[in-house]
């Protein structure tokens, strides 16, 4: 293992994990230490859309018995993408490429792994190409529009016409006509003109009529003048997409976050299970001393049964933490959907050196935090939505053009313009409506402003604390170290009594276990103030630069 120490108990403790290693190899399969040449690689896939953009992911399990271990992630897809089974839901997932990832990953490695098989970075990159589309969409509205039409019609008409009430009508306008010539007519000497003209006409028409018609045109629609509603629709999708991708930068962030809580919370787990591993072997030293000195005399019954008493409550101390450490690898497994456990290599760290001022982490803030982004975004929606609702009375104006293609085409052109008189949406209570969510996206910003601010420099004065409450502890370690020294000591001698001995394994497991608990808060703190600040990967700057490291059982 290759790790920084800084005291002398911190060497102390690594010689004990790295022999509590070599003694817990038989033992593999059982507990949290695996032997360092163990290999399962797995395969992940991540789904692509047309354009390679990823939309979600998955992992399954292959080659267990590898024999050969991957120190580092391979990203490169393959070129033939495939259907694969994600192994956490067991669903088949399409469009898939396999992705080969080691069961020991440092940090930044299982940055970029969770980049890649993060269902939820996948859905939120889908939704920024879907919004992106939309507006490439809505580019082209005020384009001319061409269009053709092309019919084909067969008709067959059978019908039955009533024509008796028409024949009535046509004898009594002729009779009335007859009746009206001045001067009058000897209408004796004159045939019936009603009657005649009657009896040419049927009382009903046997109606029968069928064929066929074809027709094809070619027209044309252009808007030339829109008053600028197709910029205001293009310009408020833009924002729609600015939205999308400051939500994306959020979940990413926030994902990173918990790829840092999981990951440092599975060394601390690391740590503690040895920690209890080492506390119950020198219980059992103990009580096999106590075993003796019992049998010799020099000790009473009740110091016996106090030894086995401790003795067993350092075997179930240490079952549940190797329970616990179990745990913390499966959320930091499953964070990464993978279908074996990840073995973390970066150690828990914590840096002497001071952070800068606080006023430095609040200006990186309001710089970058993608919450100050998405109420830009919102603010620009709320623009356009206002530029959109003042076009409400201003025309719009439009070329247009039709042609018949036949033998003799027929065709029409010309220019119109259209103005809204009234009806539709209420332009003034629009106007407001704009004007008030503009006013909204304004306050907010002052509000998400205030918050950033006060949330950074919470954060920043927790990573102080917790800097300062390790480099407390040190003296703690320190003096349970030699405390439990002395009391091994005194033992052999006939000093001290075992239960001495017992108190003073479970001060130093104390002191070591709240120390490392303080580097897990430090960790912990400043990921969170970097993800207050919109700049999460910076934590690995700062972790780079630290001084003084932990030790981890697994290396890269």
């Amino acid at each position: 293992m290759k790790f920084a120490l800084s005291t002398l108990s911190t060497a102390v403790m690594t010689v004990m994990l790295m022999s509590l290693a070599a003694s817990h190899s038989a033992n593999a399969n059982d507990d949290i230490i695996t032997s360092q040449n163990e290999v399962a690689p797995v395969v992940v896939t991540q789904i692509i859309d047309a354009d390679n953009q990823s939309v979600t992911q998955e992992s399954s399990l292959q080659n267990k018995a590898a024999t050969t271990e991957k120190q580092t992630a391979k990203a490169e897809p393959n070129t033939g993408l495939s259907t694969l089974i994600d192994p956490i839901t067991h669903k088949s997932i399409d469009n898939s490429y396999p992705l080969e990832v080691s069961s020991l990953l440092s940090l930044e490695q299982a940055q970029n792994i969770l980049l890649q098989v993060s269902p939820k970075i996948a859905a939120n990159q889908a939704a920024i190409a879907a919004s992106e589309y939309e507006t490439d969409a809505l580019k082209t509205i005020d384009h001319p529009l061409v269009f053709a039409r092309v019919s084909a019609n067969a008709y067959n008409l059978d019908a039955d016409v009533d024509l008796s009430s028409i024949k009535t009508g046509i004898i009594n306008d002729v009779n009335s006509s007859v009746d009206s010539i001045d001067p009058p007519i000897d209408i004796e000497n004159l045939p019936d003109f009603g009657e005649l003209v009657g009896d040419r006409i049927p009382d009903n028409y046997d109606l029968k009529r069928s064929g066929s018609t074809t027709g094809a045109g070619l027209g044309v629609v252009w808007p030339i003048y829109t008053a600028g509603r197709t910029a205001a629709l293009t310009g408020a999708s833009t924002a729609r997409t600015q939205e999308a991708v400051a939500d994306s930068i959020l979940d990413t962030n926030e994902l990173y976050n918990t790829l840092v809580e999981r990951y440092f919370k599975a060394q601390l787990a690391i740590i503690a299970a040895y920690l209890r591993e080492d506390a119950y072997d020198t219980v059992q030293q103990v009580d096999h001393m106590a075993q003796r000195l019992f049998e010799e005399g020099f000790i009473s019954r009740v110091d016996r049964l106090e030894a086995q008493s401790a003795l067993a409550d350092a075997k179930s101390e240490s079952v549940n933490a190797n329970n616990d450490a179990r745990l913390a690898m499966m959320a930091l497994q499953r964070l990464l959907r993978t279908d074996y456990r990840i073995k973390p290599t970066t150690p828990l760290f914590v840096s002497s050196r001071p952070l800068p001022d606080v006023n430095y982490f609040q200006d990186l803030a309001l710089s970058n935090h993608p919450g100050l982004q998405k109420v830009a975004a919102k603010r620009a929606q709320a623009q356009q939505l206002h530029a959109l609702s003042d076009t409400g009375y201003k025309p719009t104006v439009m070329l247009y053009g039709y042609g018949q293609l036949e033998k003799d085409p027929s065709w029409v052109a010309g220019i119109s313009a259209s103005w809204k008189l009234w009806g539709g949406l209420d332009k003034t209570a629009s106007l407001a409506s704009s004007n008030a969510k503009i006013r909204q996206a304004d306050l907010s910003e002052i509000e998400v402003s205030d918050n950033l601010l006060l949330l950074v420099e919470k954060n920043w004065h927790d990573v102080n604390n917790a800097q300062s409450r390790y480099q407390a502890l040190q003296s703690n370690v320190d003096l349970a170290a030699e405390v439990l020294r002395l009391r091994r000591l005194g033992l052999q001698e006939g000093l001290n009594t075992p239960i001495d001995v017992v108190q003073a394994q479970t001060q130093y497991l104390k002191a070591r276990t709240e120390q490392a608990q303080a580097a897990n808060t430090y960790v912990q703190s400043l990921a969170a103030l970097m993800q207050s600040c919109g700049t999460p990967l910076a934590f690995n700057a700062y972790l780079n630069a630290a001084d003084i490291r932990l030790p981890t059982l697994y290396d890269k």
